[in-house]
């Protein structure tokens, strides 16, 4: 009888710790849904950032070269700015088609 007991008692064990591994397994697909919904989110919100953040560029460079603040200087300065990055882009594509 004792071994009946045993091997009753393993089963139990065995079909509790089924049952929990199933359950787990379900929280974890759950949270990994949720997981990528927040990248997305994620991301979405930083592209939009990114977007803003070049809007304002482009405000505060239309007010800068309106003379909306009347800083001449300024303007000038954010111009060369612009320029100077322009070149470091030329610069890269030329070296990206050296490298081919």
């Amino acid at each position: 009888m004792a071994q009946k007991d045993i091997v009753k008692s393993l089963r139990s064990e065995v079909e509790r710790l089924i049952a929990d591994h199933e359950r787990v397994m379900g929280v974890c697909r759950e949270l990994t849904k949720e997981r990528d919904r927040l990248l997305g989110d994620k991301h979405r919100l930083e592209e939009r950032v990114r977007e803003c953040e070049a809007r304002i560029k482009s405000l505060e460079l239309a007010g800068v070269m309106g003379g909306a603040d009347g800083n001449v200087e300024r303007a000038k300065a954010r111009v060369n700015s612009l320029l100077r990055e322009v070149d470091r882009c030329i610069a890269m594509i030329k070296q990206e088609q050296e490298n081919r």
